[in-house]
């Protein structure tokens, strides 16, 4: 690997250096899909909406891959558990704090250096005819 390639995977989003190489091996969940109650506006928090989560972790899959073993890896399955119980849970004003809340519970696991996390508002009150609203936060385990 090159040096500026290197460089590239080690950077974390906010300009801090790790202190370690981040694993180059992913696991990705897209289009998760919650009911939550968050939002700045009254209606949003009485009527909730979808929410769709995606999320990137790094991390080194070879033990769990060597050992067939899902209990040395990310299970996805209970990660997404663990997802939905966030959106679904305490109401937040911001989609950057859910992100972020959302990112904490990825980092929780020892063997995530680092999470990409994209909440989508696709409902989002916004008078005008719109896609998507959606917020991606990146953060490295300290």
């Amino acid at each position: 690997m090159t040096a500026q390639a290197n460089q590239a995977q080690t950077r974390p989003a906010d300009g801090q250096r790790p202190t370690h190489p981040l694993p180059t091996d992913r696991i990705t969940l897209t289009g998760l899909r919650v009911r939550g109650r968050h939002g700045v506006l009254a209606a949003e928090r009485e009527l909730g909406q979808e929410f769709v989560i995606d999320v990137t972790l790094w991390l080194d899959t070879a033990p769990a891959a060597a050992a067939d073993d899902v209990t040395l890896t990310v299970h996805y399955g209970e990660l997404a558990e663990a997802l939905a119980g966030i959106v679904a849970g305490e109401p937040v004003d911001l989609l950057e704090t859910l992100a972020a809340r959302l990112a904490d519970a990825c980092l929780a696991d020892v063997r995530v250096g680092r999470a990409e996390v994209t909440v989508h508002k696709p409902a989002a009150p916004i008078p005008l005819p719109f896609g998507d609203v959606a917020v991606t936060i990146v953060r490295d385990r300290p």
